[in-house]
């Protein structure tokens, strides 16, 4: 047992990941013995929400407070510098192993109704390498008597090569970002790329991004793809259905520690922008036995 749990080792081919039972994050993820993801140690607490599951919401929630249903419900502050709550209910919470094979695991957990979200959702979370990479499907259904607010992202951190962010292209098909406050990264606007463009292909160098990006481009197979690389080419990417995650935050993690600042670039595919709890864009509302799906998959390129 690790300080996420159990721990439960997957391979398929030339991939092989490790999957906590804390969470039903991803610890380390690697392609022929290459780190496609910024891992971290089964000894050391996951830092900064590395492989994680955010549910039943994304990002931030401003304040903690948002209304739904005529009610004004009050979430805990989990960025206290910020005053905001962040990124759900079950990132820290120890998932039951459900059913596993050599090449996926399948866990469970049931968020109970709280001070602040009195509904009861059940998650299933599985994750399965194949010759395309590691896919994870998160699966929520409404077990309780009321509709409930929902929304779902992975954490990764993308790493493209050795060195930083800095050194690396990102591709990223997405025409719009929402503009945020600086102090508080709290929502405004809705504008076009401009500075944070990456349609094409462009080297990151110092450029810092916190913002989450929508409208989308897909591939001619309709799923959109979000890719790291290296200038030789090789990289990571990440592959996901627009229709059903149309919002994607992207961060270069600068932090005040040079040693420890931009050595992954978040990329999370997210079912609705910051702050959905509040304005209702894209927000997922479960019906009572409703269930909601949301895929996503990390491969070697």
């Amino acid at each position: 047992m690790s300080l996420g749990g159990d721990e439960y080792p997957l391979v398929h081919g030339d991939y092989e990941t490790v999957v906590t039972q804390v969470g039903a994050g991803v610890r380390l993820l690697r392609h022929r013995g290459r780190d496609l993801v910024l891992g971290y140690r089964a000894d050391e607490v996951r830092p900064r929400y590395r492989g994680a599951v955010l549910a039943p919401w994304p990002n931030r929630v401003v304040d903690g407070r948002y209304s739904f249903g005529g009610t004004t419900h009050q979430l805990a502050l989990t960025e206290p510098e910020r005053g905001h709550a962040l990124h759900g209910l079950v990132c820290w919470q120890r998932f039951d192993l459900l059913d596993r094979g050599d090449a996926w695991v399948e866990l469970g957990h049931t968020i109970v109704p709280r001070p602040g979200y009195p509904f009861a959702v059940e998650l299933v979370v599985r994750h399965t390498l194949s010759d395309a990479g590691l896919t994870t499907t998160v699966r929520a259904r409404n077990t309780g008597p009321v509709p409930a607010p929902y929304g779902v992202a992975p954490h990764p951190y993308l790493v493209a090569g050795p060195g930083r962010v800095d050194e690396w292209m990102l591709t990223l098909p997405a025409g719009d970002v929402l503009e945020v406050t600086a102090d508080r990264l709290v929502p405004l606007d809705l504008v076009p790329v401009n500075d944070v463009d990456f349609r094409e292909g462009s080297r990151i160098g110092r450029t810092e991004i916190d913002h989450a990006f929508t409208s989308l481009t897909p591939s001619p197979d309709g799923l959109v793809r979000a890719r790291v690389s290296t200038p030789e080419g090789v990289g990571v990417e990440c592959v996901w259905d627009p229709a059903v995650l149309p919002w994607v935050q992207v961060h270069t993690a600068d932090l005040p520690d040079p040693a420890q600042s931009r050595l992954g670039l978040a990329v999370e595919p997210m079912t609705c922008p910051p702050d959905a709890y509040s304005s209702g864009t894209d927000l997922v509302v479960l019906d009572p036995t409703a269930e909601h799906v949301a895929e996503w998959t990390i491969r070697a390129v």
